[in-house]
């Protein structure tokens, strides 16, 4: 019973558990509770998404409707398939000899021999063998005993090897040859297209001078050229086509027909003629779109600029003139130096050939001109508005139209008068009146033909051309004033234009003043008040509560404002009522601002002839305060500004009598009536500083001055003492004596005309002092090239012996330093010895 019980219990423990129910895959719901689990643990479930299903899938293959017991017999039918084809690849190979090629073993024991397909051998049989054997069967196989077989692999394996070492070796000796040979064939092959563009664009050009009507299709063409890759062709093409049109160009402007024009029914002639100017037109607008655009490339700029400068000077008159002009504006403040005298050039050769263009360019130019320093807020490089100085303007326009009206009214007055004289008379007959209105009719239409034929325009025309242009150049002149006047001009405005940056902050006031100072004359009275305050404050350079714009003006832009204030009053003496005093002491305040080296000397001496040397009475005080300045200044700059100050100074003396007393020994020369106010050298004002009451002791040193020119001339002045009743007459400006004088001449010596009077010369000191100049011009001339080679070898001397002393200096103490080292090693030997000796003791 136990046993029983124990085999029952052993029974119900090995039986397996319970299966659960089969489910498809259809009815499996997937809990949220599942998908949050996944969702966490991905870590864990990580693995299913790394395997590789198409290895998985790779050898498993589905059969479409097949029952499961009719796939066996489709296995096996797939396997004898195989078994079949792999027995026919065997049928198709031969079987190499063992010796050649050793077997193959499997894994399962058995030998597997090399193959090599018969189609290779025959191949081979039929190359190599040509010995003539039978071929059997008409297979094309020969059959070979195995030493033939073992003899014809080894010479094909050497054969092989052989071809193989040859392919490497020629293709590593070829390779450097071959790349050598193509760069060279490309190098060829790019000179010949080179030599072919250039033949092709000699051959249009040829071709559009000789017949341009013919041919000129060309220029299409020509243009599709200077759109070539190879920049030394593209200039070329430009270069070229700026001679052809230059050449073809007709000497009016086209104008193209309208479209009631087209329609009209006209002659081949004119057809012909439409589709030239229509080309023309069209190539000549393509080429200048070009040149607009290779403008803004460095690498074209200067051959763009060229071109379009060259057609601007050559075609004025024809079409598309605006574009040529604001591209020639536009780029007239360059930094480029090539580019901004192009265009300055061109813009002067408008202004002065305006035979070529009516006028119509000179004005367009100086409007365009002023919108662009306007746009630039007057931070321009100089030549910009330096350009003004070339336009010339006809003063007798008015005068003209004055005349001929007054002419036309002489003749409707005598016509009158014919008509009313003699009342009793019969009237002229019919015919007559004809004869005479027909004649009348041809001399005007004569007169119209011969203005046209002329391009000479119409009066009122060019007056009306001229008023904008006059109008436009004083636009820009204010406008630089008022900037240069403005407390809001600084500096960094100046620093923000790169083409004004080396100009200084006012870079076009120096231009605009010479350009007042020209066409004075013109301006317009109205505006005479506001030029002259505005000149006024920049004279001032800044003296009292003036704006730091005006405090950086230097000396030559002050002395210009005061020269052309100056000319402005001379040219409108009758409508001007003004007071030049504070012009005066500018200048008076100037002479000792002055520096050679960073002051123009040309402008100073310009200033002394029209403010101090011109045909006016200056008061006693002013002239006296004048001479003593200038005589002070002549003892501190060079040879050319003493001569300029020297000669005003004798042109002052000979125009005021009295202020000859300064050439007496005593103070106010002794012989001035009155009270004399005592000399105050530092005044700032002519008239307050007392100048009589000194002398003229400058004029001593002056005539030991180094130069034999103003040495005599100095000393001449101070002869003017002895004959003071005399008249000197002076022939040479300060200008002229600056000129002659300057370091930029050759030679020192002044010219003949010094030595020459422009009226009789009575007896006198003024014959002493041109016989002194011409004597000292004989017996004494400095050659200045040895004078600076004398002072220079000098100075070397001098620096040479610096030099030596100082380096004896350092000799000597290095020879010092070196004795102390050697008594120091001496008493340091003499110590050891005694030492040595103390312990031998």
């Amino acid at each position: 019973m136990g046993t029983k019980k124990k085999n029952s219990q052993k029974q119900k423990i090995i039986l397996p558990p319970e299966l659960p129910p089969e489910i498809s895959e259809d009815e499996i719901e997937v809990s949220d509770e599942d998908l949050h689990f996944v969702d966490e643990n991905r870590d864990y479930a990580g693995f299913v998404s790394r395997l590789d299903t198409q290895s998985i899938t790779k050898h498993v293959t589905r059969v479409a409707d097949v029952k499961e017991d009719a796939l066996e017999a489709l296995y096996e039918k797939r396997l004898k398939k195989k078994q079949l084809l792999l027995k026919d690849q065997e049928v198709d190979k031969l079987e190499v000899d063992p010796v050649d090629a050793l077997p193959v073993k499997t894994l399962d024991g058995k030998l597997l021999y090399r193959t090599v397909p018969k189609t290779s051998k025959v191949s081979e049989n039929n190359e190599e063998g040509e010995t003539g054997g039978d071929d059997k069967e008409g297979t094309g196989v020969i059959k070979l005993t195995k030493a033939e077989r073992r003899a014809k692999l080894k010479k094909s394996r050497k054969e092989a090897r052989k071809q193989g070492k040859e392919a490497i070796t020629t293709e590593v000796e070829q390779t450097p040859q071959a790349a050598v040979l193509a760069e060279v064939k490309e190098d060829i092959t790019a000179e010949e297209a080179f030599e072919n563009k250039k033949r092709k664009i000699a051959e249009l050009g040829t071709n559009l001078l000789s017949d341009p009507e013919s041919n000129i299709k060309s220029l299409k063409e020509f243009l599709q050229l200077c759109k070539d890759d190879d920049h030394s062709i593209v200039k070329l093409g430009l270069l070229s086509l700026l001679a052809v049109f230059k050449d073809i160009i007709p000497g009016y402007r086209i104008r193209l027909p309208t479209e009631k024009e087209l329609q009209m029914k006209v002659s081949k002639d004119v057809k012909k003629m439409r589709y030239y100017e229509s080309t023309l037109l069209s190539s000549y607008k393509a080429y200048l779109q070009k040149l607009s655009v290779l403008v803004k490339q460095s690498s074209f700029q200067q051959v763009a600029i060229r071109c379009i400068c060259t057609l601007l000077d050559a075609v004025p008159h024809f079409n598309f003139r605006e574009s040529l002009l604001g591209v020639v504006v536009r780029n007239i403040s360059s930094p480029d130096e090539v580019v901004r005298k192009l265009c300055c050039s061109t813009i002067k050769s408008i202004f002065t050939n305006e035979g070529k263009h009516g006028g119509e360019a000179t004005g367009e130019a100086v409007r365009l001109i002023a919108d662009h320093v306007k746009a630039h807020n007057c931070q321009l490089h100089p030549d910009t508005i330096e350009v003004f100085l070339s336009l010339s303007f006809y003063e007798d326009l008015g005068r003209s139209e004055k005349a001929d009206e007054k002419n036309n009214v002489k003749n409707k007055k005598g016509k009158k008068r014919k008509s009313l004289e003699e009342p009793g008379q019969l009237p002229v007959n019919d015919r007559k009146r004809s004869k005479q209105e027909v004649m009348t009719k041809m001399r005007e239409e004569v007169e119209a033909d011969y203005k046209s034929a002329a391009f000479t325009p119409d009066i009122m025309e060019r007056r009306r051309m001229q008023t904008e242009t006059l109008s436009a150049v004083f636009e820009t002149y204010f406008r630089v004033l008022k900037h240069t006047v403005q407390p809001t001009a600084s500096s960094s405005e100046a620093n923000a234009s790169p083409s004004a940056g080396s100009c200084g902050s006012h870079p076009l006031l120096a231009p605009c003043l010479r350009g007042l100072g020209k066409f004075s004359h013109l301006i317009d009275l109205d505006f005479m008040g506001d030029l002259i305050s505005y000149l006024r404050r920049l004279a001032s350079g800044g003296n009292g509560s003036e704006s730091t714009s005006v405090k950086s003006l230097s000396v030559s832009e002050r002395l210009q404002c005061c020269i052309v204030a100056f000319k402005v009053m001379k040219s409108n003496l009758e409508a001007l009522n003004v007071d030049l005093q504070d012009f005066f002491v500018q200048l008076y305040n100037i002479i000792l601002e002055y520096r050679p080296g960073r002051d123009q000397g040309e402008v100073l001496a310009e200033a002394l002839k029209i403010m101090l040397c011109e045909d006016r009475q200056h008061d006693m005080q002013k002239a006296a305060a004048f001479v003593k300045r200038l005589a002070t200044f002549s003892l501190c700059f060079g040879s050319a500004e003493s001569m300029a100050a020297l000669v005003t100074l004798k042109h002052l003396l000979q125009k005021n009598v009295k202020c000859r007393n300064l050439l007496e020994n005593d103070a106010g020369g002794g012989s001035v009536s009155g009270s004399i106010a005592k000399y105050q050298p530092y005044a700032s004002d002519p008239n307050l500083s007392g100048a009589l009451a000194s002398v003229l002791w400058e004029l001593n040193l002056l005539s030991k001055h180094y130069h034999p020119a103003i040495s005599t001339v100095a000393s001449g002045i101070s002869s003017m003492s002895v004959a003071p009743n005399q008249v000197y007459l002076s022939n040479i400006s300060p200008i002229q004596a600056f000129k002659d004088l300057s370091l930029e001449q050759e030679s020192l010596t002044p010219p003949t005309d010094l030595l020459k009077s422009n009226g009789k010369r009575k007896r006198g000191s003024g014959s002493l002092i041109s016989a002194g100049i011409k004597s000292s011009l004989d017996t004494a001339s400095i050659d200045e090239d040895e004078v600076r080679k004398k002072l220079s070898a000098h100075f070397m001397l001098l620096r040479d012996i610096k030099e030596n002393q100082r380096l004896r200096d350092e000799l000597d103490h290095a020879t010092l330093s070196l004795q102390l080292y050697e008594e120091y090693k001496q008493q340091k030997r003499k110590a050891k010895r005694t030492k040595s000796k103390k312990t031998i003791a």
